[in-house]
């Protein structure tokens, strides 16, 4: 196969993909989709066995060159293999980018994600913390590297979104974690201002982002197309209880949902007490659970998908249906849409897989 054979391939089966997430996303509109799938393989004879570069801001040109080869990979798949996975050029990061703008002293292991490390201890010293402009800030070498990956890839090619913290979660990095939980009781006013300093940082920077690159972005977590709003993490709702919940994180994650015209959400935190604050989130497009070491899947995971049918998509970790996979889409929730993951064990099994899912798609679609 040529070439631009290939290229023509894999732009009309991507478009097709993008379509499909489309349709998962959009709520109160009855889709075809019901739900996307994606196989979990890599082809070893693909698959280059270096390990990834640290997330360290020296490390940028191996970063580059290692997320333009896998998304050079990922094309390669995308014509062989027919789910839902959509290649991009991946910035994924750890989690102490803003913290880390804001002034925040940063730990690296090698290996192993950086971290921030707090920089106040006290409700007092939050006004010292200033919101730092952007271009001269930490974050500007992100768009460095992203800039150099588009120039590579071409003005088609999507990005995967960094690592987005909610307001909340960056304020707790910022602020010593346990001083900050008593200053949700004892001094709110200051926890609310820090995180609206965390806020103001989080929006000029994806202002920033969407101005450059446009608004179609791959989420850091999981990997699910958006085309508008935002996505972040929001793990910290699993220690505050669902009024601090409602006076604390509800206001920033509902608005930075209408800056942004809707919001997906990943939270590995065990927050079922949240469940239903979280269904009050406006504009949420998907949600993403993890199931706890400390609860069984069946009454958490499998328990979220009935829960949330009416409210957003689905894609959550840490149980799956039984049986053969082809029939897992009819063991969810009548009306629910979701993302299912599904494991081979070879390319043939990969292809096989695929075809059947398509096929089920395909009769759900009839129905």
């Amino acid at each position: 196969m040529t070439h631009a054979k290939q290229t023509a391939y894999s732009n009309r089966s991507i478009e097709a993909r993008k379509q499909n997430w489309r349709a998962l996303l959009t709520r109160g509109q009855r889709t075809k989709n019901r739900f996307c799938f994606i196989v979990a393989y890599n082809d070893p004879a693909a698959t280059e066995p270096v390990p990834a570069p640290l997330f360290w801001p020296g490390h940028a040109a191996a970063r580059i060159e290692r997320k333009y080869q896998d998304y050079r990979q990922a094309l390669e798949r995308s014509i062989w293999l027919d789910d839902d996975a959509i290649p991009c050029l991946n910035m994924i990061t750890g989690t102490e980018i803003f913290a880390e703008a804001f002034g925040c002293p940063v730990h690296r292991p090698d290996p192993g994600a950086p971290f921030a490390m707090p920089m106040i201890h006290a409700a007092g010293e939050v006004a010292k913390i200033k919101v730092p402009d952007l271009g001269s800030s930490t974050l500007a070498y992100l768009f460095d590297m992203a800039d150099e990956l588009k120039r590579r890839a071409g003005s088609d090619a999507i990005l995967g979104m960094v690592d987005v913290q909610s307001p909340m979660d960056i304020a707790a990095l910022i602020w010593e974690k346990a001083s900050f939980f008593v200053g949700m009781i004892e001094t709110p006013e200051a926890v609310k201002e820090l995180a609206g300093k965390a806020r103001q940082l989080l929006a000029a920077f994806l202002d920033e982002w969407f101005r450059r690159y446009g608004t179609e972005f791959i989420a850091h977590w999981p990997a699910y197309l958006m085309t508008d709003g935002l996505t972040l993490s929001e793990d910290e709702v699993g220690a505050v209880n669902a009024d601090m919940f409602e006076e604390f994180f509800l206001p920033e994650l509902a608005a930075l949902s209408k800056r942004y015209g809707g919001i997906g959400m990943h939270c590995c935190a065990d927050a079922k007490h949240q469940w239903n604050h979280f269904r009050r989130i406006p504009g949420l497009r998907l949600l993403n659970l993890f199931n706890p070491p400390t609860r069984p899947p069946e009454s958490y995971i499998k328990e979220a998908y009935p829960f949330f049918r009416d409210t957003c998509a689905q894609w959550h970790m840490g149980w799956l249906p039984s049986g053969n996979p082809e029939t897992w889409p009819r063991q969810y929730p009548e009306g629910a849409r979701v993302v299912i993951n599904v494991a081979a064990n070879s390319k043939e099994d990969a292809i096989r897989l695929c075809a059947k899912l398509q096929e089920v798609r395909q009769r759900l679609d009839a129905e």
